[in-house]
């Protein structure tokens, strides 16, 4: 992935597992709702990503739009998650979505927290 400027990316497989969840969650629909990430204080390494559906913009938000996806995030958050692609995975070794992220410097070992 080559960033042109800073934003969020989200891969394709990452797509096709956003729709299918928010087609399970019964707002594929609803043009309001989009995926909101986050970083959050906590985990062995200091920080943890968030990931969940939202359908409420707040003042502070910095919202991006890669490959039809809404991917909306907070200003502190951003900080930490400047051009960084949301992968998925499911493959035997790990399932799930992945941040792949060039500002950490570390990351644990089960990959869901990390340190700048």
């Amino acid at each position: 992935m080559v960033a042109t400027d800073n934003g969020i990316y989200i891969s394709n497989k990452a797509k096709a597992k956003v729709y299918q969840l928010m087609k399970d969650a019964g707002v594929e629909n609803d043009p309001s709702y989009f995926l909101r990430v986050g970083v959050v204080g906590g985990g062995c390494s200091g920080l943890s990503y968030k990931l969940d559906f939202d359908n409420e913009v707040k003042p502070m938000d910095q919202v991006f739009e890669d490959k039809g996806v809404k991917i909306v995030t907070d200003l502190k958050s951003f900080l930490y998650l400047v051009n960084t692609e949301l992968e998925f995975s499911d493959g035997l070794n790990g399932k799930g979505f992945h941040f792949n992220n060039p500002n950490a410097s570390r990351s644990c070992g089960c990959g869901e927290s990390f340190s700048v």
